[in-house]
């Protein structure tokens, strides 16, 4: 479980993209370069036209090894290449935006097998690029990086609140009130690597 989180608190702001027109190859060199799994295909003004991810590349592209087969593989390469990155690409693409909850993004990619999503703004601008790594990076957090940071939180509300975390399970005293608690579990949630929250 994670706790409550927008796409723009997990996702990378500056992702890598391609256009229509960049080979094959080297869109290879990026997906290699920056250990990514997809990249979003953009035009000129930066709008998503598709995505490209490593299966598109891969489907008919990894050459039968001739020591491991009986029957010697005559055939020619079905692709090239060089052909461009238009030719390959997805173009009906899943999306997200600054705004989608991670909670969503996450069902989508654990039902579809997608590792990856171009995050776009209201005109379908690429904005950035939210992995399934960049959430398993924020649930991976320390302790001691989430109790930092619900102290600062607390205290940027003036609140003389105490706080345990113990694997990501987040106990909070202080808060009495009934007001005070729902103000306790909606702020608790909304911080990285929060699994649950108690409170008293």
């Amino acid at each position: 479980m994670i706790g409550a989180m927008l796409v723009r608190e997990v996702m990378t702001s500056r992702p890598v993209t391609v256009r229509p027109d960049t080979s094959v190859k080297e869109a290879l060199a990026l997906l290699d370069q920056h250990s990514i799994t997809m990249l979003p295909v953009v035009s000129e003004d930066d709008s998503l036209l598709g995505v490209l991810s490593e299966a598109d590349i891969l489907v008919g592209r990894v050459l039968p090894d001739a020591r491991a087969s009986l029957i010697p593989h005559t055939a020619e390469r079905e692709n090239d290449s060089s052909e461009s990155v238009g030719s390959l690409m997805t173009s009906v693409a899943l999306t997200a935006t600054e705004e989608t909850d991670v909670a969503e993004v996450t069902k989508v990619m654990t039902s579809t097998g997608v590792k990856s999503l171009p995050v776009v703004d209201a005109g379908r601008r690429v904005v950035g690029v939210v992995s399934r790594r960049d959430i398993v990076r924020t649930m991976a957090r320390s302790d001691a990086e989430i109790e930092q940071e619900l102290v600062g939180l607390f205290r940027s509300l003036d609140l003389d609140w105490r706080v345990a975390v113990d694997d990501g399970h987040v106990q909070v005293f202080g808060p009495l009130e009934a007001r005070d608690r729902s103000l306790a579990l909606s702020a608790v949630s909304t911080v990285a690597g929060v699994v649950d929250v108690r409170i008293g």
